[in-house]
């Protein structure tokens, strides 16, 4: 049997809209403040995509800047895939797209959805592919624009989301490497899976004229559900993470959880018994960008110098389905 190989994220990188949209903003919009929205959430601004951009344009544009941050062209990458909620059609998958616009080979393409996870699967799946050599550079691009799936009309949700993207590039190669991967715990509950959903659109609820006036095509979320299931999720999933690596929290140099709630981050901190600066947040002024949030928040910290060669840092999130995930990461520069 072949020896598994070890697993890099040779490169890093995000994008988000030019178009901010602040809590000033949002109460033009519903009824709502800015004193409200960041006491319950954290968050003061977030980035819109313009009308014409679509989740690949997202994608593309953080897709570029990993494989610049890793130093390859598109000619070195021999497998994309696609984590997104919020494909640009039902069909074919938003990889295929991404694999267009960026003039790239016969490479094969796909799509994965789970949710606010998206980035922790797509690592399992990506390391998988590379650990047994039949890969060397997979791109692995989380990016929703969930501006298209929010309702304006309700102040629990529209506050919150966000669009943007990150990528990642996955391979076998470690020269110059951003970080490796230690380890990876994937979970989901499917129980919670109408806790956070879009009704309609799919076989289960097909688009009508009724589904449309009901706003059936639009993100529902319990609330209090998905906020007491995402602190038990994400908690579980770094457990299980530590035990499996037989690592410690305090040895971790930085968390980059899911940025999706102040309130979310602060709870799993105090799980942990750790103070909240070791836990890196952008949500201020990103808002909620769904599986592309963690990465945009890794290549924030990476940028402003807060990782340095051999930290420890761990990846966690929790998202609709109801799924959750963890990584292990050391970072290499």
């Amino acid at each position: 049997m072949r020896e598994k190989k070890r697993v890099f994220v040779r490169g890093i990188g995000s994008y988000l809209p030019d178009r901010v949209l602040t809590n000033g903003d949002m109460e033009k919009i519903v009824d709502t403040s800015d004193e409200w929205i960041v006491s319950r959430t954290g968050i003061r601004e977030r980035h819109i995509a313009a009308a014409n951009q679509v989740t690949s344009d997202l994608a593309v544009e953080a897709a570029t800047a990993a494989m610049n941050n890793a130093g390859i062209g598109v000619g070195e990458v021999d497998a994309i895939i696609v984590t997104t909620v919020t494909p640009d059609v039902a069909f074919p998958a938003t990889a295929c797209f991404v694999q267009q616009k960026l003039g790239m080979g016969n490479c094969p393409c796909m799509d994965m959805e789970a949710g606010c996870s998206g980035v922790i699967y797509g690592l399992e799946l990506a390391a998988g592919l590379v650990q047994w050599g039949r890969y060397r550079n997979i791109l692995l691009v989380a990016a929703d624009k969930l501006s298209s799936v929010t309702d304006w009309t309700d102040r629990s949700t529209c506050v919150l989301l966000a669009d943007g993207a990150s990528g990642f590039i996955v391979g076998g190669e470690g020269e110059g490497a951003a970080a490796e991967l230690l380890g990876n715990h994937i979970a989901a509950d499917g129980s919670g899976a109408e806790f956070l959903w879009m009704p309609a659109g799919g076989s289960r609820l097909p688009a009508t004229e009724t589904t449309v006036v009901e706003r059936q095509h639009f993100l529902k979320m319990n609330g209090k559900e998905v906020f007491k299931r995402a602190v038990k999720g994400m908690a579980a999933a770094v457990d299980q993470l530590f035990s499996n690596c037989q690592v410690t929290a305090d040895q971790m140099r930085l968390f980059i959880p899911h940025q999706a709630n102040l309130r979310i981050i602060e709870a799993i901190a105090e799980y942990l018994n750790l103070p909240l600066e070791r836990f890196w947040t952008v949500l201020q002024r990103t808002g909620n960008t769904s599986s592309a949030s963690v990465g945009i928040a890794w290549d924030d910290a990476a940028r402003k110098g807060q990782l340095q060669r051999g930290d420890l840092l761990t990846l966690v999130a929790f998202g609709a389905g109801l799924t959750s995930g963890a990584a292990l990461l050391r970072w290499m520069r």
